[in-house]
């Protein structure tokens, strides 16, 4: 089923419980310092990521969580929330979990990523809707690889799923490797998804896996969700059809549409 753009089209709110965004906002970027006040034709890039986060039905409110005050007063200037947290945190995830424990009343954080400037609200309702369920513990989206640069790019992870829906785990490298096939020929042979950056936790979930200690294979890959797996926490997947168009560098400014 295609997803549309449209405000009209965005799957309603979930049929219970509240849901809060948190949009986490670090300054000292090591590939991009200042990232969040970056101007985007006009408007800095995390000015964009919460207007876009606050047409999202599914969201009881947005907060912008960061550890410099630059980032606080401009978030303030155009009339956005936004609160201070600790600078030693280690991870966005770690960032949300810190502004949630202050917001007992919502069931659901959704931790929405500050450098994806025109983020659809379809695919924030995606994650959103994995929370009808009552057993969800944890969601992410992921998308069907269609081209083979993505499939080999090691800054892409890969997300192999069972038949529950659920991840069963993330890779930089493409998995399965495919026995007897040329590697060039390997998405016509299996179906391929990577991974798309946006997380929603239970709440009481999100204080639990932020208190685990760093685990083996999250070293090996370098990837967070690999302990939460480790660990034993259930990862839903929804599927999205839209592309997302991440900041990581200056030079990926170049890229976003004018």
């Amino acid at each position: 089923m295609n997803e549309k753009h449209t405000k009209h089209s965005l799957p309603g709110r979930v049929g219970r419980g509240k849901i809060l965004g948190i949009i986490p906002a670090r300054y000292a970027s090591t590939r991009f310092p200042g990232k969040p006040l970056v101007d985007i034709t006009g408007k800095v890039m995390i000015q964009r990521v919460y207007e876009q986060c606050v047409k999202c039905q599914s969201l009881d409110d947005v907060i912008i969580a960061t550890d410099d005050e630059r980032i606080l007063n401009h978030i303030h200037d155009f009339g956005g929330k936004a609160v201070m947290t600790s600078p030693d945190h280690q991870s966005g995830t770690d960032r949300c979990a810190e502004v949630a424990a202050n917001y007992p009343e919502y069931e659901v954080v959704i931790n929405i990523q500050g450098d994806e400037p025109y983020i659809d609200p379809v695919q924030i309702s995606k994650v959103a809707a994995c929370f009808t369920t009552a057993d969800t513990q944890i969601a992410t989206l992921i998308k069907k690889i269609t081209v083979a640069d993505d499939l080999h790019n090691i800054n892409s992870p890969k997300v192999i799923i069972n038949k529950l829906g659920e991840a069963i785990y993330f890779s930089r490298t493409p998995i399965p490797y495919q026995r007897g096939q040329e590697s060039e020929q390997w998405l016509q042979h299996f179906t391929y998804f990577k991974h798309i950056g946006i997380y929603g936790f239970r709440s009481e979930i999100l204080q639990a896996v932020t208190r685990l200690p760093i685990s083996s294979l999250e070293k090996a890959e370098n990837l967070e969700q690999l302990r939460w797996i480790e660990n034993g926490y259930r990862i839903k997947v929804a599927e999205t059809e839209l592309e997302t168009q991440a900041v990581d560098t200056p030079e990926d400014l170049q890229r976003l549409p004018v």
